[in-house]
C-alpha cells in the first residue's frame, strides 16, 4: 500500500521494545494499530505496561490481541544478529530506532495510520531518519512513559511474549536455563554455560557487549569469546 494514495486510518499506531536489558535473548520489537475508540476494549483485555503484567498474562494477552487486531509486526533481533548489528551500530538508540522504524512500515503496509507513538528512548532524528530511508511519511510522537498510551501498551505486550517464547527456545536449544534480566543469578547461569560448552555459546544466546560478558568470562577463567 503506498501511502499518500488513501487516507490515514482513525487511530494510532504504538511502538515498544523488549528485550533490551536482558543478558539473554533476542532484542524484540513490536508495533500495534490502535483503532480509533478501541481504548476501552484493550483496558477491559487488562492490556497495560507488560513491565508491570507476569509473564504468564503477557502470553495469554498477546494470544488474544493477535487474533482480534490484524494490523501488528514483531521484529525479532536474535543474538547473533544482534552482536552482528552491535559490532556495526555500537549504539542502542540506532540499533532500536531500526527495529521501530521497521516495526512500523511493517504496519504501514497494510493499514495508512497517520500517527505512531513511541517511548523517547533516544533522538527523534533516528527513528525518522530510519523510515525516511523507506520513504514513509508519518507524524511521530516520542515520549517518556508512553507505555501509558494503550497503542504502545499492547505493542509491549507483543513485545514481551515474543521476547519470552524466544528466550525459552534458546534454553531448549543449549540446554540450560537461561534467566531474563541482568542479575548476579543471569552471570551465575552464564558461567556454567560457558564452562559446559566453551565461551563461544554466548555469541548464540546472548548481547555480548553487556559488561555482564566481561565478568561471566573472568569467573569463567576465559579470556575472550573466540
Amino acid at each position: 500500500m503506498t501511502p499518500g494514495l488513501f487516507p490515514a486510518e482513525p487511530g494510532r499506531i504504538g511502538t515498544d521494545e523488549s528485550g533490551k536489558g536482558d543478558f539473554f535473548g533476542p532484542l524484540v520489537v513490536a508495533a500495534f494499530f490502535l483503532p480509533e475508540g478501541q481504548e476501552g476494549v484493550l483496558r477491559e483485555l487488562g492490556v497495560k505496561d507488560s513491565k508491570r503484567t507476569s509473564d504468564a498474562r503477557c502470553l495469554e494477552i498477546a494470544a488474544t490481541l493477535k487474533r482480534g487486531y490484524p494490523y501488528h509486526s514483531v521484529i525479532t533481533v536474535g543474538p547473533a544478529k544482534y552482536n552482528e548489528l552491535w559490532a556495526k551500530l555500537r549504539n542502542l538508540n540506532r540499533l532500536l530506532a531500526w527495529g521501530h522504524a521497521r516495526a512500523i512500515e511493517n504496519v504501514l503496509e497494510r493499514v495508512p495510520a497517520g500517527k505512531a507513538v513511541t517511548d523517547q528512548f533516544g533522538d527523534e532524528k533516528f527513528v525518522r531518519s530510519a523510515l525516511l530511508q523507506k520513504g514513509r511519511e508519518i507524524e511521530l510522537v516520542q515520549m517518556p512513559r508512553a507505555e501509558e498510551d494503550p497503542a504502545v501498551a499492547a505493542a509491549s505486550i507483543l513485545a514481551r511474549a515474543e521476547f519470552l517464547t524466544r528466550l525459552r527456545a534458546l534454553a531448549r536449544e543449549v540446554g540450560a536455563d537461561l534467566p531474563k534480566g541482568a542479575s548476579a543469578l543471569v552471570e551465575a547461569a552464564a558461567v556454567r554455560l560457558v564452562k559446559a560448552k566453551g565461551p563461544e555459546v554466548l555469541e548464540r544466546v546472548a548481547k555480548t557487549h553487556f559488561k555482564t560478558t566481561v565478568r561471566v568470562l573472568a569467573a569463567a577463567g576465559v579470556s575472550r569469546l573466540v
